[in-house]
């Protein structure tokens, strides 16, 4: 095997993962500062934080018909520069509509994750197929992980007094140096994607099978890769030969042998994103704000969330091949209920009470100075008490100063909610947040994976915009204890599907895991 080969491969189709965690993670720290430049309401800001959410949904409805057409390396590229395009596009915004519009196109880019799955699942041997695909999650994580610490140096930089910030207008524009950070990385890899080769799975499905003979024998043997290219051309001559047309492709994967394949991609699409990820890695420094911890803090807990994600999902890739694909999505699902749990619990017994003391430290006090109105008052809930605030100074006042209002009369078990928040981040990067595309890249037969994953991703997407868009609104409306039970709830659910459904696939060839559900002689162990 050419191992350097394989992984460079591997690495640069990944990097998509990385640019995909930097757009997901920067428009977390700009939140408070685009909503009071543009002077937003909570469906606006969900509107801003949602738009790639909203924009990939478009894009998967054609992502498998272009890299059935063009190919997967193609359809990559194009991608890229998506990411670029929407980059600069959203410094330079200049209202809310233009930074939405922005950020949709951005969103088109987001199919990254689906498409880097597809091609390392048709590039990578099947001993090394969990490790690699899952560099696309630990990509993700790193990706995430630098927003944060960007967001958060930006941040202390901006409140400098040095002459260079405030030449540079970081003091001032802080929100667009936070959205700069990603056009660097998109430029790298849009010139990198030139340097992989085409999918060989891709290249046999168009009849291009000495291309596809040199692709796999620049990575394996000769003997193996005429051994793999006969099994591929095999395998396709029975499903009938080239890629399935759309309509073929909804017959074989929904109602033919591969439908039990597509109730698992179903139901680990839906529980990855309904128990709430991207409204902790999107929202994080505002979610972190309700415990009541100030602003400056919840910048530096978001940074150490992104460290979290980094380790967990390193481990869940270093065990992924294994401890196999079950275990890690059951207990790794089972663990995350039990930490959002940790969350409503956290939430549920706090109590708010307006602390004149505390606020009085503040150098914006004299704004707060109606709030002595209040003082004695002892809410049980963060929805009562935010209400009382904005009838109190005001909506826009209440929303200024939500955090530092937070800190000064929060009384609450912040710890067990910390606690909470970064176990589920654990638990996440442990299980469904890679092996979702370890599964994607395994389970649905050649013919009709370019259609299958965009498929199962757009149904991810689509619940993952839901849960961006609504959030904001979902806590001045829900509190966040109910939100919290919900996600509980919904990882409950999934754990106890998934427990009955989902098979075991590790060491087995593509061709191999799509007999298997033929047969549905699925290895449970």
């Amino acid at each position: 095997m050419n191992t350097r080969q394989i992984f460079a491969n591997a690495i640069i189709v990944a990097l998509g993962g990385f640019i995909f965690g930097l757009d997901a993670a920067l428009i977390s720290g700009t939140v408070k500062f685009i909503s009071m430049e543009f002077g937003l309401g909570d469906l606006e800001i969900g509107a801003v934080v949602s738009a790639p959410g909203f924009g990939v949904l478009f894009a998967l409805l054609v992502t498998g018909h272009l890299c059935n057409k063009f190919g997967r390396r193609t359809t990559l590229i194009v991608i890229s520069f998506l990411y670029l395009f929407s980059a600069v596009f959203s410094v330079m915004a200049f209202s809310f509509e233009s930074l939405v519009a922005a950020r949709f196109i951005g969103g088109l880019a987001f199919t990254s994750l689906s498409v880097a799955a597809m091609y390392i699942g048709e590039v990578a041997p099947s001993k090394w197929r969990g490790k690699l695909v899952s560099m696309i999650q630990i990509n993700i994580v790193v990706g995430l992980s630098c927003a944060y610490f960007a967001n958060y140096g930006i941040v202390q930089l901006s409140k400098s007094e040095l002459d260079w910030v405030q030449a540079m207008a970081i003091d001032t524009a802080t929100w667009r140096w936070m959205l700069a950070v990603e056009i660097v990385p998109a430029i790298i890899w849009f010139f990198l994607l030139f340097k992989i080769p085409r999918s060989p799975r891709w290249l046999v499905m168009k009849g291009r099978d000495e291309e596809a003979l040199e692709v796999m024998q620049s990575m394996m043997p000769a003997a193996q890769a005429s051994e793999e290219l006969h099994d591929i051309k095999r395998n396709l001559a029975k499903e009938g030969g080239s890629s399935a047309t759309l309509k073929e492709s909804f017959k074989i994967l929904f109602s033919g042998p591969a439908k039990t394949a597509a109730l698992v991609g179903f139901t680990i699409a839906i529980v990855q994103q309904i128990t709430g990820i991207n409204a902790i890695m999107f929202y994080a420094p505002t979610v972190f704000e309700q415990v009541g911890i100030g602003s400056d803090a919840a910048f530096f807990q978001a940074a150490i969330i992104g460290l979290i994600s980094l380790f967990f999902t390193a481990l869940a890739i270093m065990l992924i091949d294994k401890l196999g694909r079950r275990p890690l999505i059951i207990w790794g699902l089972a663990w995350a209920a039990l930490s959002l749990f940790a969350c409503y619990i956290g939430f549920e017994s706090a109590i708010y009470e307006v602390n004149i003391e505390a606020l009085s430290q503040l150098h914006t006090s004299d704004k707060l100075a109606d709030l002595k109105s209040l003082e004695g008052i002892v809410y049980q809930s963060d929805i009562s008490f935010k209400h009382a605030l904005q009838q109190t100074i005001g909506f826009d006042l209440a929303k200024e100063f939500e955090s530092e209002i937070l800190q000064a009369s929060t009384t609450m078990n912040s710890m067990l909610v910390l606690v909470g928040i970064s176990s589920f981040i654990a638990a996440f990067h442990f299980s469904i947040g890679p092996v979702m595309w370890v599964l994607f890249s395994e389970i649905f037969p050649t013919r009709i994976r370019g259609i299958a994953i965009p498929v199962f991703a757009l149904i991810a997407s689509l619940v993952s915009y839901l849960v961006q868009q609504f959030f904001p609104w979902q806590l001045s409306n829900m509190g966040a204890a109910d939100i919290f039970l919900f996600y509980t709830i919904c990882g409950v659910v999934g754990f106890l599907v998934l427990f009955k459904l989902m098979p075991e696939t590790k060491n087995k060839t593509i061709e191999e895991i799509e007999a298997y559900f033929a047969n549905k002689q699925f290895a449970k162990g």
